[in-house]
């Protein structure tokens, strides 16, 4: 086998994101320069991920599915770990990735789930109801909750108007298609068919409907969510920092955990 060369090097790494030479900085063949200053942070993460800067109204919808996301509390897993992370002396960088691994398949993943949701049901048309209810069935049999669709604290998650209005105005407009929209407007239906309390639609719900309708993979809409998050992330644990806590721990000191005998 012969050495390794220079170009192998190169073509090892080669990547279509970034161009990073001597006194040049390209995202996707755009010059920073050109770049900063003229085209906003949503759009710079369009640009990365999809290779061309947005339309105004793709650029709207992002920016709203992201900050539908960025924060639901202290009492939200990713948070509270990285408030108490940043006491235990390993600062911000520390904290948010503390607060980020949380995002997992229940705290954090419903968002990817729902898209495959809504996905399937929409590959089963074109009786769209009749699709929903198999669809629904079928996954009702493998999971406990149906991910996007109710809340745990919220009877209709406040996000849910302003969010479905933006994709409906944009579907109006020819923005997006529509058939993420018309199948989670199709499962809401379905859960709420035979109860006197609906099941609506929740933010992992909604912004698995924006991320479809832009056309994102799935596995994108938790990284969408991990970039949104993060700003709450962020936040709490600078304010944290600045109240002078010591290792805080999920409990004050005063309150001691139960003692289970086995």
């Amino acid at each position: 086998m012969s050495e390794p060369t220079v170009q192998d090097v190169a073509d090892w790494w080669a990547t279509a994101v970034s161009r990073v030479e001597p006194d040049v900085i390209e995202l996707r063949g755009r010059p920073i320069q050109e770049l900063i200053g003229t085209t906003s942070f949503v759009g710079v993460i369009w640009l990365l991920l999809r290779g061309a800067l947005p339309t105004d109204g793709q650029q709207r919808l992002l920016e709203a599915a992201l900050v539908s996301s960025v924060d639901h509390g202290p009492h939200a897993p990713s948070i509270a770990i990285a408030r108490m992370a940043v006491t235990c002396g390993i600062g911000l960088n520390g904290a948010i990735a503390s607060g980020v691994n949380t995002l997992g398949d229940v705290h954090g993943g419903a968002g990817e789930q729902c898209m495959e949701l809504l996905a399937e049901v929409h590959r089963r048309g074109p009786d769209l109801d009749a699709a929903t209810a198999a669809v629904v069935a079928e996954w009702r049999d493998r999971v406990r909750y149906l991910p996007g669709f109710g809340h745990r604290f919220h009877r209709v998650d406040p996000r849910r108007d302003p969010l479905l209005g933006l994709v409906r105005e944009s579907v109006s407009a020819g923005v997006v298609d529509g058939a993420y929209l018309r199948a989670a407007e199709a499962v809401e239906r379905n859960l709420a068919a035979g109860r006197t309390r609906p099941v609506p639609i929740n933010v992992d719900g909604l912004t698995a409907v924006v991320y479809g309708e832009l056309g994102f993979a799935p596995p994108l809409a938790r990284g969408l969510f991990v970039l949104s998050r993060s700003v709450g992330i962020l936040a709490h644990a600078w304010e944290e920092a600045g109240q002078g806590r010591r290792n805080k721990g999920p409990m004050p000191p005063s309150v001691l955990p139960k003692f289970l005998t086995t």
